[in-house]
């Protein structure tokens, strides 16, 4: 390999790295996605004890169980009105059909609610069988959503 040539990868690995190391800011005056994200990381901060609990990895404690599915459920409508119109903004990380299709995206946030309630049902039960399903369930709606509505890397539309 050449020197120029090595000199070109060099540069074009740079390039790529700095432009991975941006962090886009939301700049939009209300906040909107960073306001729906700060839900989705308390989300996130909510259901993974939950999966841990699920996948044998942490023992149930009932007390315990009931208190982080009851956050989740609290939590379970709260960003959606984040998503207005005027919240499809950069970095978004949601798609068009968001916007485009709303009836089916909010049929993904009542399905999702549903199985959150459901898991609410059956936390204080100890019947593990009844809680992993139901754990599982609420993963796959989650995934089921982000399968339809949600990019993998923010937009800079």
């Amino acid at each position: 390999m050449n020197t120029l040539t090595k000199i070109a990868l060099s540069l074009s690995a740079s390039l790529v790295l700095v432009a991975c190391g941006q962090n886009l800011k939301d700049t939009h005056p209300d906040q909107l996605l960073t306001k729906r994200l700060a839900i989705f990381k308390k989300f996130t901060k909510a259901s993974e004890p939950l999966g841990l609990v699920a996948r044998d990895r942490q023992p149930y404690v009932k007390a315990d169980f009931v208190a982080q599915a009851l956050v989740l459920q609290e939590l379970s409508m709260q960003p959606w009105e984040y998503f207005s119109k005027e919240g499809n903004y950069p970095p978004t990380r949601a798609k068009l059909e968001v916007w485009t299709q709303p009836d089916a995206f909010k049929s993904e946030q009542l399905a999702f609610k549903s199985k959150v309630d459901a898991l609410v049902q059956v936390s204080a039960s100890a019947d593990m069988t009844a809680i992993k399903d139901s754990v599982e369930a609420v993963q796959k709606s989650c995934k089921s959503c982000h399968d339809k509505f949600r990019n993998d890397t923010a937009s800079k539309r």
